[in-house]
C-alpha cells in the first residue's frame, strides 16, 4: 500500500490531469476555423465510392460548452481535492464529511438509543417503536446471513426458533452481537478413517430419529464417547459455552443428511459471527438485540404480546 502514497503516484496523477486538460485545449484551439462567406466546400477524401464530408467548422455552441467543461474542471480542482494530493481551497474530504454526518446523526438519534439502552432488554423486546428500529437495522446489517426474516439459511442460525448455540438469555444475545462468536468442528477425517466417520454419522442420525444402519450407529456410538462428548456432552445435548450444537433436537445448521454429517465429520466447520461492537455501539447493539429476542421463540426470554 506504502507504494500507492508515495511521491511518485502524486506527480504521476498531477500529470495525468494537466495533460488531459491540455489535450481538450489543443483539440479545441486546432478545430477552430474561420468562417467565410460563401458555399462550404468538401473534403477531398471519400467513401463508399460517393460519400463525402463537408468541410463545416465546429458549431460555436459546441465549442462554448467545451470551454464551459475545460473553466469548470479547473475551477473544481483548484476547490477540491483531485490533482495529486492537494486538499483543495475549501478543505473538503470525503472522511470529514462522513464524521460531520455521523456527528449530526448521533446529536439527533443518540437519546432515542440512549433510552432504550436503559431499559430492560425485554421491555425493549416488547416495545413497538423499538422493534421497528431495530427491524430496520436488521436489514441494514444481519440479513445478509440470517436472512430477512431472521429463518437463516444453511450455516447461519435460524433466529426465530428457540435452539441457540450459545444460549437465548438477553444478555447472551446482546454478548454475541456485541463480541461475536467464532465457532469451530474440527475435521475427524484423518483420524476415524472413511468407515469410522460414517458410524459416527449414523449414530448422530439416530440421536434425532432419523433412518439409520443401526450396527454402523452401535459402532459409531463408541466412537462418539471416545471422540464428540467433550464438546457436545455424553448425552449429546451440545454446550452452550463452546457453541457447541444439540444433536438431539432435530434442528440441523448444515443439513442432516448421511452425506452432509458425513462431510462435516470429516472436514469439520469453521463459522464467525462478526462482532458489531466497535461499528455499531453499544445502545445501538442493544436494540437489535431486543429485536433478535422479539422475533424468537425463547421460553427463557418471554417477550410482551404486542397490541
Amino acid at each position: 500500500m506504502a507504494d500507492f502514497v508515495s511521491g511518485f503516484w502524486n506527480a504521476w496523477v498531477m500529470v495525468l490531469v494537466f495533460l488531459s486538460i491540455a489535450f481538450c485545449v489543443f483539440v479545441l484551439v486546432s478545430n477552430t476555423t474561420k468562417r467565410t462567406p460563401g458555399p462550404v466546400g468538401l473534403h477531398d477524401h471519400v467513401w463508399d465510392e460517393t460519400l463525402q464530408e463537408y468541410n463545416n467548422p465546429l458549431p460555436r455552441w459546441w465549442m462554448y460548452m467545451f470551454w464551459i467543461t475545460i473553466i469548470f474542471a479547473i475551477t473544481y480542482l483548484t476547490l477540491y481535492p483531485g490533482f495529486g494530493n492537494n486538499q483543495g481551497k475549501l478543505g473538503w474530504s470525503a472522511a470529514g464529511q462522513w464524521e460531520a454526518e455521523q456527528k449530526a446523526a448521533a446529536e439527533k438519534y443518540g437519546p432515542i438509543f440512549a433510552k432504550y439502552r436503559s431499559m430492560d432488554l425485554n421491555a425493549v423486546a416488547g416495545d413497538k417503536e423499538a422493534n421497528e428500529m431495530g427491524h430496520r437495522m436488521f436489514l441494514t446489517y444481519c440479513a445478509q446471513c440470517h436472512g430477512a426474516d431472521a429463518k437463516g439459511a444453511k450455516g447461519f442460525p435460524n433466529l426465530t426458533d428457540s435452539d441457540w448455540l450459545y444460549g437465548g438469555d438477553p444478555e447472551v444475545i446482546r454478548t454475541t452481537i456485541l463480541e461475536g462468536r467464532q465457532g469451530m468442528m474440527p475435521p475427524f477425517g484423518p483420524a476415524l478413517g472413511a468407515d469410522g466417520v460414517k458410524d459416527v454419522a449414523n449414530y448422530v442420525r439416530s440421536l434425532s430419529g432419523l433412518a439409520n444402519d443401526s450396527l454402523r450407529a452401535q459402532r459409531g456410538k463408541e466412537i462418539f464417547t471416545q471422540n464428540c462428548v467433550a464438546c457436545h456432552g455424553p448425552e449429546a445435548k451440545g454446550t452452550p459455552a463452546l457453541g457447541a450444537p444439540n444433536l438431539t433436537d432435530k434442528t440441523w445448521l448444515y443439513g442432516s443428511s448421511e452425506a452432509t454429517i458425513i462431510e462435516t465429520v470429516t472436514h469439520g466447520r469453521t463459522n464467525r459471527m462478526p462482532a458489531w461492537k466497535e461499528f455499531l455501539g453499544e445502545d445501538k447493539v442493544h436494540l437489535l438485540a431486543g429485536y433478535v429476542l422479539s422475533v424468537s421463540k425463547n421460553a427463557a426470554a418471554p417477550v410482551e404480546e404486542k397490541k
